[in-house]
């Protein structure tokens, strides 16, 4: 494979002198820019390699190594400033050499460079394809299909015995519409480590898969991530444990829904009914006003979205007193998500299919937890299980 090797420095002689150490084949390309021409030169070569001379220049190569984050880089540097090699190492480059460095040593660190920069460009293949199948954004690391990633992971995690939580992110329905594209993403990718996964499963809306971490850590670095935000962002925490994924995005939603109305004031479970039913008229009252502001319209919005969406599916919708029913047709199946309010004490979300190999769920909510967001979330996921189903041509 050619390799395209560029060397950077404001010294002339450097490039004699490195050159005959490189051990080039005929098919590798040597290239010699000075720190002020590299930035233009290196968009049009595409190298493989940089080797930075910081001799007399070691803000311009800690400058040019922020530049090169993605890029495989040698420092040669010419004193013992332990300071600065770890400022260089810190901006990402792979070793630091010296003229005291043995050329077999050399060549060997030459090598190992050479190798990692045939990972990175494989990996930016995979990566290319990857972004045009959909399966991750294209300016960032973020998954786009969650499911078949947690699938992936939580049997990874199952099989090492390994410790994780699981994080669900989102604004308010406030907030949402003023959060500006990728900064969220890039708060969030920032303060992770590089085998943390995040996933998107809604506009705003993320999963976050934290390794080898508990709840109380994962809370940490959640606040460390929203002083980095403008906007108000929440997030529910759940341990992986041996959950399915289904049992766990259920109760990381449960659990991001709960930090978003805490803030709220609302009749807990189990109050009891004062002499004049005030409570129960409260209850009445209540549910009535989120039928009307809140699932009549999600429930035609979903509709909307995907009836032209599912080749040979019908997605029908009714309410009525005390009962929202939105039900999913196929030629062989169907499915149901029943929203209903037994003695108008609590809410019950319960999701069935006729089909035996995906379980009924049940998520159960007081009045006033009940939010479009959290609605939505669970009906995306309610047609989306169905749609995976069509798909794996199991129905």
């Amino acid at each position: 494979m050619q390799t395209r090797i560029i060397l950077v420095s404001d010294d002339s002689d450097f490039f004699e002198y490195i050159t005959p150490k490189l051990v080039l084949r005929k098919q590798d390309e040597l290239f010699k820019f000075s720190f002020k021409e590299v930035y233009e030169k290196m968009q049009i070569v595409k190298p493989s390699l940089f080797i930075i001379n910081s001799e007399g220049a070691e803000t311009g190569t800690l400058d040019l190594l922020k530049h090169l984050q993605d890029n495989v880089c040698i420092v040669f540097s010419y004193n013992e400033n332990e300071q600065f090699k770890i400022n260089a190492y810190t901006l990402g480059a792979l070793s630091c050499i010296t003229p005291l460095t043995p050329d077999k040593e050399m060549h060997a660190q030459l090598i190992s460079a050479l190798n990692v920069s045939s990972l990175i460009r494989k990996n930016k293949q995979y990566r290319d394809m990857l972004v045009k199948e959909s399966l991750i954004s294209s300016n960032n690391e973020v998954f786009n299909n969650y499911t078949e990633i947690l699938d992936e992971e939580l049997k990874s995690i199952k099989d090492s015995s390994g410790q994780a939580v699981l994080a669900a992110i989102s604004p308010n329905e406030n907030n949402k519409f003023f959060i500006q594209p990728n900064t969220v993403e890039k708060a969030i990718l920032n303060n992770i480590r590089k085998n943390d996964v995040l996933m998107t499963y809604a506009a705003n809306k993320y999963f976050l898969l934290l390794y080898d971490t508990d709840i109380e850590n994962a809370q940490k670095i959640w606040i460390k991530i929203q002083g980095q935000l403008q906007e108000k962002m929440y997030a529910g925490f759940a341990s992986v444990n041996s959950k399915s994924r289904q049992q766990l995005v259920n109760e990381v939603l449960n659990k991001l829904h709960e930090a978003i109305n805490y803030e709220k004031n609302y009749i807990k479970t189990g109050e009891k009914l004062d002499a004049s039913g005030q409570t129960f008229k409260m209850y009445r009252q209540e549910f009535n006003r989120r039928m009307e502001n809140i699932i009549t319209p999600v429930f035609y919005h979903t509709q909307q979205k995907y009836n032209s969406k599912l080749f040979g599916v019908q997605i029908e919708q009714s309410t009525g007193d005390g009962i929202a029913v939105m039900t999913i047709k196929s030629r062989n199946t169907i499915a149901s998500l029943k929203i209903t309010t037994p003695g108008l004490s609590k809410i019950n979300i319960d999701i069935m299919y006729n089909n035996q190999t995906i379980p009924a769920k049940r998520v159960t909510l007081e009045p006033d937890e009940l939010e479009a967001g959290l609605l939505e979330d669970l009906i995306v996921q309610f047609i989306e299980e169905f749609k995976k189903e069509i798909d794996y041509g199991n129905t």
